[in-house]
């Protein structure tokens, strides 16, 4: 719990700026009409994909002992999968309505 205290109290502007930016994203999102959803999940996955590489790149640096790292890591790793898995699904089927039907 301790270690928990001295995290937070070291990165507070960082756990501020997370806050205010899970907020900023959210009002953003929810203004943009529904046409735009697909195409920004789209460009979404690349950001996702960065996520992988720093999720991946701190869980390597980590030291064993240090939990809080491993655990942010790995779930930086599975929040991402997700969001990458699901935008090229949504992505393929967007493709999808584009693709000319063969006639039987």
């Amino acid at each position: 719990m301790e270690q928990l205290t001295q995290f937070i109290g070291a990165n507070l502007i960082y756990i501020y700026l997370i806050a205010f930016t899970v907020l900023l994203g959210f009002e953003v999102i929810s203004k943009v009409p529904t046409v735009l959803h697909t195409p920004l999940m789209s460009g979404a996955n690349a950001i996702s994909g960065v996520v992988i590489i720093g999720a991946i790149i701190l869980i390597r640096t980590a030291e064993p002992d240090d939990m809080i790292s491993l655990v942010f890591g790995t779930l930086g790793i599975i929040l991402a999968m997700i969001n990458v898995v699901g935008g090229f699904t949504v992505t393929d089927r967007m493709l999808e309505m584009f693709k000319k039907k063969k006639k039987a």
